[in-house]
Formats: C-alpha cells, structure tokens, sequence
C-alpha cells in the first residue's frame, strides 16, 4: 500500500513539472536556429556541404551483389569542411569518407556501398554525415530492388 501511494505522489509529481513548464512561453527558437550555436561573425563564414544528389537508387540488385555509389559533394562555404562521422541506418550499408579537410570550392566524395546478401524486395538505407557545417548533419539515402538470381 505504501509503495503504491509512493508511486502515486511520483507520477503525480512528475506530471505537474511536465505542464507547469509550459506556462513559461519559453521560445524554442534557439532550437530550430542552428547558426546561434556558433559566434556571429563565424556564422557566414561556415562550410557548407553541397551534393550533387542526396537519393540514388540503385535499381535492381541480384540477391549477395555488392554494389557502390559515390555521392558527390563541394565545400560552397567559406571555410575548411571536416567531416566528422558517416554512421549508417543498417549494418549492410558502408560510407567512406574523406579524412581530410575539404577546402572551400573543392570537392569530395562520399562512397556508400550496400550489400544485398541476406536482403530481399525493396530496400531503403539512409546514411548520416556528421561535419562541421550549418546543419551539422545530412542525410543520404539509397534504394534498391533485391531480386533473387535467376536458376538454370
């Protein structure tokens, strides 16, 4: 009994800080802004990471293919690009990525190779690139068809 009206007094706790928060009118605007988090006269100076592309679709894959595509990008900002981390949505989907800083107006490119072994139908992988620039991530995205091969 004691430990239920202990829980009781928690949750009823727990509720009245979660809506009394809300009557403060707090903007959330800091958090959609993602240039306050660097100096002003740092801002329009940022990297800027530019792709060519963000979708590719592969088309159909046979089932156990390896295939590969090389997402092409350009530094149209005013500084050094440092790209940080590419972490991918599933273990068969790979990003390789330049390990040095790509200078403004040069260009770079992020590989992606998706492995269809185990994989069947319509496949959709997103890859995350983490860097430096205003937002700070991007998302790619692959797609493809696995098909079983064909018998004799």
């Amino acid at each position: 009994m004691v430990f239920r009206n202990l829980i009781l007094l928690t949750l009823t706790i727990f509720i009245i800080a979660c809506e009394s928060g809300n009557d403060k009118g707090l903007s959330t605007d800091i958090v959609k802004n993602n240039k306050s988090a660097l100096p002003a006269d740092k801002s329009d100076k940022a990297p800027v990471m530019f792709f060519d592309e963000t979708i590719h679709d592969f088309g159909k894959v046979i089932q156990g293919e390896r295939v590969l595509f090389g997402f092409k990008f350009i530094n149209i900002g005013g500084s050094d690009l440092v790209i940080t981390r590419v972490s991918s949505s599933c273990g068969c989907t790979i990003g390789n990525y330049p390990k040095q800083p790509v200078a403004p107006g040069k260009s770079g490119i992020i590989e992606v190779s998706f492995d269809s072994k185990n994989r069947k139908g319509i496949q959709s992988k997103t890859v995350t690139v983490l860097a430096n620039t205003v937002p700070n991530s991007t998302t790619l995205r692959i797609k493809a068809k696995v098909v079983q091969p064909a018998t004799d």
